[in-house]
This record gives structure tokens, sequence and C-alpha cells, in this order.
């Protein structure tokens, strides 16, 4: 029932009604006595003509017309029709008008956003008819209407909605906005409470959580249909609400259904409680499409009724990190490295899917992301970051999974923390291919492939993280300079890598591209048309040039350079004097590679070796226009290089008996040079020479490419009867050759792939009891054949040598630098002695302390120092 708006009462007026003071006044009492004192004014204040004849009559019925029709006090009559009271605002006033103002634009005279606006008429005067009957009309099909609209029957409404705007709009009209906006909600509340709220909790008593939250959703959804047919006939008073600012119909409707269903405590809680394990569900792998919906309708009901930050978000959260806690130590527990990050980034992508599907506030997702990044990374950060679970997708070069990884730590910021297991596990690795005897010979080639591979995992995985690029650089510095005395080394403390690169440096500027290892030669050596699909080889040089790069990008890890220098020296000589370089251009490349790594001191002997070669040419061109000028000629054709003996390495000299016409071409060149150069005394090195003999076969004639020491040995078969057997030991008489080069010589004329000799009986080494004769049934090919690979393998005494040789040039080398610095500082401690003695000899390789400490008793042995009272030691002048 509509409440009764209150007017003041006026005692002096005899008309109006008693009211009794302790009952409610309704709609209609408060019309009734407004229309008492209406008539009462009007009375006074218009003449009027009594009828004692009128019967009394009674008020008709009220039509649909009446009902919103108000008549006044006008009398004229139009077509012979009753009186109407009907106001004429088309009239003009008996006064002559004004002159007209220019038109104006009319403005409308409703406002959706302001309501109707009041037109004001001077000096109109109606005497109003008592409203009372059409009000209370109004009300009673409004009861009506709300009723029916309440429970969605909106095709059930006896009022058409048109009709009860209208009438919401009259009763605005009349100053009772007020009292209905007052008796909609009382209407509401007592719907919703007797209603609605008891139709739920029948619903779901006894229920589990997600009845309570699906019925909860199916009522929220039903009610804002009614809401919807409710609104479209409350447009007036909704104008009327927001002119004073006050909530809206649809407001109050939502605030309502909040404040009577959903804080009820057991609906909250089930509500909640569903929509969480709806949650739960979807996480655990059993959803399905009707939760999905349900779960979508629950976020939408928490949204529009002003409940999920307060309600549902608290504790979704609470809720989501107790389960992700015990999700993660039970995954951390059971699953490799490799299955937790995906797992991880899995359950990551997941609930921020879910979030962004329901339309969850970016509040949400920040804070629930947080917990997941809290107890999936920070609190598994261990397992993370330990060395075996990482060192075994190092292992496997599992590079996605690796940068899988660092992207989940990178989430909290802790990606540097991989540096630990990143570098543990290089420096381990590269320790095994060091010191691995038996895999010796691939070694630098296991290292490049390391570095190739460790390369590529901080480029891709760790996305080139600067402080995991310094680990990579520090430990493999580490690994690759580590020394101790083993048999490779011949008991030195020398750093093998360094003569392993020299080796695998020759392999490549004698081999050129052709010996490059497999797993080394994918990249550059072939490039692929898109247009043509052809395949487009790649200039050798380039080739090389490219694992030369390679291979100085672990040269530049070696800190001590000598060892690496005595042997790459060593076998450049090699090269040089028997022409074996493939490419002049490598092996310019490579030494100016060296120039800008190590600076010009350290490549200037071995330029010296390639002007060494530029003159001999131009000397043995002089002598044979000499030659040429004096008509002399000679069944050997020389071929002399000139060397100095400060740019070269030191070659023992091998005795051996040389044949006459030989020995007569050298003694004639000896004499021409010291002719032309005085003062300059020449060595004969046969040991590195090397011969083209035309040998005439029974099966072919020949040109056989042989060492020196080969040509000795085949020439003395020319005095020997075809199938006569030759002893080891008068082999060994006519040559002059020791022993084992005498065996190193047999065994590859007689024992490798190429045979001119056959040896007697047959078997792989040689002994004294052998003996050796022409291989009359030789054949091959090719015209010219060489077989004076011999020369280029070097023998375990020369290594051994050559270790030795350094480790005595760094034992001089450390002796001078502790005498200087004692020189210069007089006193000293041991530890600043050492360190100061390992900073100064860094260049040639970091010393051990123990070998530091030995040498130091080498030079107090010598009186050049001697140890205090205080045990500083002291240099004696």
């Amino acid at each position: 029932m509509l409440p009764e708006r209150k007017r003041k009462q006026r005692p002096e007026t005899p008309a109006e009604p008693q009211v009794d003071p302790h009952r409610q006044q309704t709609i209609s009492d408060v019309l009734a006595t407004s229309q008492t004192k209406a008539a009462s004014a009007h009375n006074k204040r218009a003449k009027t003509t009594e009828s004692p004849a009128a019967p009394s009559q009674q008020n008709p019925p009220l039509t649909r017309k009446d009902m919103f029709v108000f008549n006044s006090n006008n009398n004229n009559n139009n077509n012979n029709m009753p009186p109407t009271n009907v106001v004429d605002l088309t009239s003009s006033p008996a006064a002559s008008p004004s002159p007209r103002r220019p038109a104006q634009p009319r403005k409308p005279l409703y406002d959706s956003s302001t309501g109707t606006k009041k037109i004001f008429v001077k000096n109109f005067r109606t005497t109003k008819k008592d409203p009372t009957p059409t009000l209370n009309a109004i009300r009673e099909k409004l009861d009506l209407a709300i009723a029916r609209m309440f429970v969605a029957k909106k095709n059930d409404i006896t009022l058409p909605k048109e009709e009860s705007y209208q009438g919401i709009m009259n009763l605005c009209r009349y100053g009772f906005a007020d009292e209905l906006e007052e008796w909609f909600k009382n209407k509401t509340k007592t719907f919703l409470d007797q209603e609605m709220k008891r139709a739920i909790t029948k619903k779901t008593a006894g229920q589990p959580s997600r009845v309570v939250l699906q019925t909860t959703v199916e009522a929220w959804n039903a009610w804002k249909e009614s809401v919807f047919n409710i609104k479209s006939i409350f447009m007036y008073l909704n104008g009327h609400l927001k002119r004073k600012q006050a909530p809206q119909i649809e407001d109050i409707c939502k605030d309502l259904f909040k404040t009577i269903i959903l804080d009820t405590p057991e609906f909250k809680r089930g509500s909640v409680d569903g929509a969480c394990e709806l949650v739960q569900d979807a996480r655990s792998g059993t959803v399905t499409e009707g939760n999905l919906d349900l779960f979508s309708g629950a976020v939408t009901l928490f949204h529009e009724t002003g409940t999920y930050s307060k309600v549902f978000e608290p504790r979704f959260l609470e809720l989501s990190q107790q389960w992700v806690q015990q999700h993660a130590d039970a995954c951390a527990a059971k699953m490799t490295l490799e299955e937790y990050v995906h797992e991880c980034h899995n359950l990551l992508e997941k609930e921020s899917d879910r979030c962004k599907l329901y339309n969850m506030p970016a509040s949400t997702q920040r804070d629930l992301t947080a917990l997941l990044e809290h107890h999936l990374i920070e609190r598994q950060e261990n397992t993370l970051t330990s060395q075996p679970g990482l060192g075994l997708l190092l292992d496997k070069n599992a590079v996605e999974n690796i940068h899988a990884l660092y992207t989940i730590l990178q989430r909290r910021g802790s990606a540097a923390k991989l540096k630990a297991g990143f570098g543990k596990w290089i420096n381990e690795t590269g320790t095994k291919i060091v010191f691995d005897q038996k895999e010796i010979d691939s070694m630098v080639v296991r290292l490049l492939t390391l570095k190739k591979q460790l390369d590529y995992v901080w480029r891709r995985a760790f996305e080139g993280n600067d402080v995991l690029g310094h680990v990579l650089r520090d430990e493999f510095a580490s690994f690759i300079n580590k020394s101790e005395k083993t048999d490779a080394a011949w008991g030195t403390d020398n750093s093998k890598p360094g003569e392993m690169i020299a080796k695998y440096v020759d392999m490549l500027l004698r081999g050129g591209s052709k010996v490059i290892p497999s797993a080394l030669s994918g990249v550059g050596s072939k490039k692929v048309d898109a247009e043509e699909d052809e395949e487009e080889e790649v200039d050798e040089d380039k080739e090389v040039d490219n694992q030369l790069d390679q291979v100085l990008d672990i040269f530049r890890f070696l800190h001590g350079k000598a060892v690496f220098e005595a042997f790459y020296k060593k076998d450049l000589a090699r090269r040089l004097l028997m022409g074996r370089s493939a490419s002049q251009h490598a092996e310019k490349s490579m030494l100016q590679r060296l120039n800008t790594e190590c600076g010009a001191g350290f490549t200037q002997n071995l330029e010296q070796m390639f002007k060494d070669i530029e003159l001999g040419k131009e000397e043995m061109a002089s002598y044979d226009n000499i030659l040429a000028e004096r008509s002399e000629q000679s069944q050997v054709q020389l071929d002399v290089k000139v060397l100095s003996a400060a740019a070269w390495p030191t070659y023992e000299e091998s005795p051996i008996i040389i044949p006459a016409d030989v020995k007569n071409a050298e003694d004639k060149f000896e004499a021409y040079y010291k002719s032309k150069h005085s003062g300059r005394r020449l060595e004969w090195k046969h040991k590195l020479a090397q011969c083209i003999i035309k040998a005439d076969f029974p099966l072919g004639k020949k040109e056989v490419v042989v060492s020196s020491f080969q040509a000795v040995i085949l020439l003395h078969f020319n005095n020997v009867p075809d199938g006569e057997k030759v002893s080891y030991e008068q082999l060994k008489i006519v040559t002059g050759l020791p022993e084992n080069e005498l065996n190193r010589t047999l065994q590859s004329l007689a024992c490798a792939k190429t045979r001119p000799l056959n040896k007697h009986p047959k078997s792989r080494d040689v002994s004294p009891t052998d003996s050796f004769s022409l291989n009359l049934d030789f054949q091959d090919k090719k015209i010219r054949i060489k077989i004076n690979q011999i020369q280029l393998k070097e023998t375990p005494q020369e290594n051994k040598e050559t270790h030795e040789r350094v480790a005595q040039d760094r034992d001089f080398e450390t002796q001078a630098a502790i005498v200087r610095i004692m020189k210069s500082r007089k006193k000293i401690g041991h530890a600043s002695l050492v360190a100061e003695v390992i900073e100064a000899t860094r260049k040639r390789g970091v010393l051990s302390v123990a070998a530091i400490k030995k040498t130091v008793d080498k030079l107090i042995e010598k009186d050049y120092m001697e140890r205090t009272e205080e045990g500083m030691y002291e240099y004696v002048a």
C-alpha cells in the first residue's frame, strides 16, 4: 500500500475529517484531506449558484479516459457537448498583445536526464477535481503489476507498461514521488524477504555449496530480468531520484538483493565456497561445460552486486594459496627439473587465461600470479637452480627446456642464481675433457663443440644474460688453464690444451677444409639458394678462416702461450720447409690473428720464418742463373733453403751417409754461398729435407716424393739385383742412420699403405733380424706418389724434448722474475712474494704456489736471497 504524504492540518476548516492518530494514514486519507481543503478554498473564492432541487448523485464508474484527464472549471461548450472543464491554452487574453519577439527555437518539454519542466500560465485559475479516486485506482493496479513483475511474469501483467508509466508520472506530478519511492522499497523488501529468500532457503537446505551457488545465481538472473521490466515503468521516478542525487530504481533493487539475499551468512559462505570449488575442479582436471558456465555466472554476480573484492577475492586467494603450496611441494618432490618447469609454465598460463576468460579484475590476476610465483619459484629456488638438475639439461643440450627454466626464474628476478650450477657444470665437463688421456687427440674438437654448445645456450636459452656470460668465460678459462704433472706432459706441469690447439691449427693449415671434423663443419660450409634451390660451395679459404676463428676463441682463454708458441713454431717450420701448407692465405691470416691477440713480439720469429723462405727462393734463382751461365749441368737438381738459426726451431743433427752425387751438389752450393756471403757458416739439416726420385719399376715409371732418409735407402737398391734381399744390419751400415731413425724409415717404406720395399718376414714392426727387397709388383694409379708422411709425424722423443724445453724456459723466467722483485724490494714476506711473482709471469701462464716455492729454494741455494729470523726473504747483494 502506498504510504501517505503528511500535510499540515487546518483546525478552522469545519469540513476536515477526523483521523485516528493511532491509525496509519493511507494515500486515500491523504488525498481525501487534500480534496476537502481544495474545495473549501475554492468556495471562498468562486461565485456559485445553489440549486436546492438538485438531487444528490453518486460518482459514475472510473473509466480509462478519466484516469488520466483532470477537469478544470471552464464551462465553454463546443459542438453542443456538455461542459468538460478543459483548459484552453490556445485562447488569447482580452487585452491587446504586446509586439512579439523573434521566434526562438523551442526546447523539449521533457528531458530524460532532468525530468519534466513545469509550465506556468499567468492569471490561470482552475478548480481542481478530487484526484483521490484516480490515485487509488493507480495504486491498486500498480500493486498488481509490480507483484507480477517481481516474479518476471511480464506476459501476465494486468496494466500495460504505458499506462503504468503514466500513472507513476501523475503520482510524481502530484508530489508523491518520495512516498512512491518508499512504497517501492517496502514492496521490494517484502518480496525479497518473504518470497525469494524463503524459496532459496527451502531449495538449498542441507545442500552442498555448489547447489547454494547455482540457486543464488539463478535467483540473481531472474531478479535482473524483473528489475529490467520494473525499471521501464519507473523511468519518470528515476528522473526525480536523479535530481535529488538518490539511488535509482536499479541501484535500489541491487542493494536490496545484496542486503537481504547475498549478505545472508549461509548464502554468502555457500556462494563463495561453491565458486572456489569450481576453480579447484578446473585445476584438478575434472571440469565440465556446466561448471564453467556456473563459474562465469558467479563472477558476474559478485561483480554486479559489489561483493567481488570484499568477499570473493580474499577467499579465492586464500584457498588458492593453500592449494598451490601443496601442489608445488608435491611436484618438486616427484618430478624431474624438466617436468617441474613445464608444470610451472602450464599452471601460470592456465591461471592467467582463467582470469582473462571470466573477466576477473587485474588486481586478482596480479595477486594470484604473485602467490603462484612465490610458491612455485621462490620457495623451490634451490630445486630450480641446483647443479644436478641443470646439469642433466645441459648434458642433453635441451636448450628449449633450459630457456623455460630461465624464463621461470626471470619472473622473480632470480635467473642470475643459475650461475653456480652453470659454472660448476662447465668446470667439471671441461676438466674431464682436458685430462681425458684416452681421447687426448680429440681434445680440441671436443672443446670447440663444448664452446659452441655453451655459446648457443647463452644466447638462446639465457637470452644473453651478462652475469651468466661472465660465468661462462671465467669457468672456461679456469679449467682450460688447469695443469698437473701427467704422463701426457712428460712429468711437467705444462698446459696440454696449448699443445693440442697448436696441433689442431697445424692440421687445418696442412689439410684445409677437407680435414675439418664433421661436428664443426655445419656452419658456413654451404649455402642454400632459396630461389634456385641449389647447393653452392663456399670458398675453402673462407671455411678455414671460420674454423680458425673458432680455435682462436678457446686460444684466448690460455693464460700461458709458451706451450702453444713452441709447438706452433715447430709445426710451421715443417709446413714451410716441405711445402705442405694448404693455403698461403690461411697461413698469413693465422699469423695476423696471433699478432692481434699476442702482440708483435709473439710473432716476430714467425714472421722471420716466412721471410727466410722468400729469401731462399731468391737465392736459388740467383744460383740457377749462375749455373746456366757456366753451362754446368748435374743429375741432381738442388733446392736449398737458407734459414736464420735464431728464428727457427733447433734441430739435432742426425748422422747420415749422403750419396756422392748429392754430396757434390751440396759442396758446389756451399762454395757459391760462402763466396757471396763472407763470414757465414752453413749447417746442413738433412733430417727435414725431401727428395723427388724418378723410379723405374717393372710395372711402370713413377716419381716418388720421399724424405732424405728414405731416399738414401731407396738409392741403395740401385746396386742390388732384382729379388735379392738386403739385411737390416747392412742397411744400417750403408746409410749411417741411428737405429731409431732407421726403424722409422724402413717401417714407412715396407709396412705402410704404399710399399716400394718388401719386408721379410712380414709384420708391422721392424726388427734387426729383418731383411728387405725391392717390391717388383709395386704399382699405383698416380704418376707422382708421396710417401714422406713420416716427416710430418712427431715422434714421442720430439714431443718430450719440446715439453722439457718449455718447462726449462719457464723455470728460468720464474727465477728472473723473483730476482727482479727481490732486487727492488730488498725484503719481502712469502705471501707477498708469491703474489707478485704470479702477477709478473701471468702472461706466460699462472704458476702454482708449489712451483714458486721450489724456485725460491733454488735461488736460496745459489745465494741470491736468504731467509731471515722473522720469516722474511732478504735479497743478497
